[in-house]
């Protein structure tokens, strides 16, 4: 039995997505819409990022603590977030010769996180060791990070690699893969090709998600909720639409209106 199967019956526990609800038959999501959407907590600090929760209060089950917030606050941030029942993706993009990554793994699997980011581009051998890593116990289910959604053809041009950024993300989606990591990190973009290529057990986690009157800001490659639901994301990402609004709770309220809509 290879990586990608073990991985995905291991994990099956953290997420039970319908995917075929979601882009096949499209007939709306399966089970809570706060499960497919995840706040990014976008902060520099504790102080900030617990004041931004208290303003969320239930509106999300899910909070995304990216590299600022993380290199500030810590495994702390990470429990207290824990402590007031919701659940966390930790947003790290590791990236580093293989025994360093797989080390990585091991160290946040005690901080209670369910999922965490990998740079797909580290390439096979680092991809494998935090898979293997990642078997653990307790361990967070990979997610591996594709392009970035602030680069578009002329970015992706700008360091070697030719072609579109669908290309490369099927490329390295595919590389995971095998690998043994069954989640993916791409942008609305990418989300139907990936899901016929990747198949309904893969997570897809989507940013560069922007409700229609929203600000680009500085994403390239970018949708409204309900389109990228309904392309096959399992999980959307969402920071400053949400958490720069005068109200949090209700933008992301209305985001979840959005995704079940569909």
């Amino acid at each position: 039995m290879g990586h990608a199967r073990r991985f995905s019956l291991s994990r099956a526990r953290l997420f039970a997505v319908t995917t075929t609800a979601i882009s096949a038959q499209k007939t709306g999501i399966a089970g809570d819409a706060r499960d497919h959407l995840a706040v990014a907590l976008d902060v520099p600090d504790t102080r900030l990022a617990l004041d931004l929760v208290d303003r969320l209060g239930d509106a999300c089950s899910w909070l995304k603590v990216g590299m600022e917030l993380y290199y500030a606050a810590g495994n702390s941030l990470v429990e207290a977030l824990r402590a007031r029942g919701y659940r966390i993706f930790l947003d790290l993009k590791l990236h580093d010769i293989p025994n360093t990554v797989a080390g990585a793994v091991r160290s946040v699997a005690s901080t209670g996180a369910e999922l965490l980011t990998v740079h797909a581009s580290g390439g096979p051998a680092m991809l494998q060791a935090a898979a293997e890593a990642a078997q653990a116990p307790d361990s967070p289910r990979l997610l591996a990070v594709t392009v970035l959604t602030s680069m578009d053809a002329h970015e992706l041009s700008a360091t070697g690699v030719p072609g579109s950024p669908t290309d490369q993300v099927l490329r390295l989606a595919v590389l995971a893969k095998n690998a043994g990591i069954n989640g993916m990190v791409c942008s609305p973009e990418e989300v139907a090709a990936l899901r016929s290529a990747m198949g309904p057990e893969t997570l897809l986690a989507v940013p560069g998600i922007r409700p229609l009157g929203s600000s680009a800001d500085d994403q390239r490659r970018l949708a409204t909720p309900a389109e990228t639901i309904a392309r096959g994301a399992s999980m959307l990402v969402v920071g400053r639409p949400i958490t720069r609004a005068v109200d949090p709770a209700r933008a992301a309220r209305a985001i979840l209106d959005e995704i079940a809509s569909v």
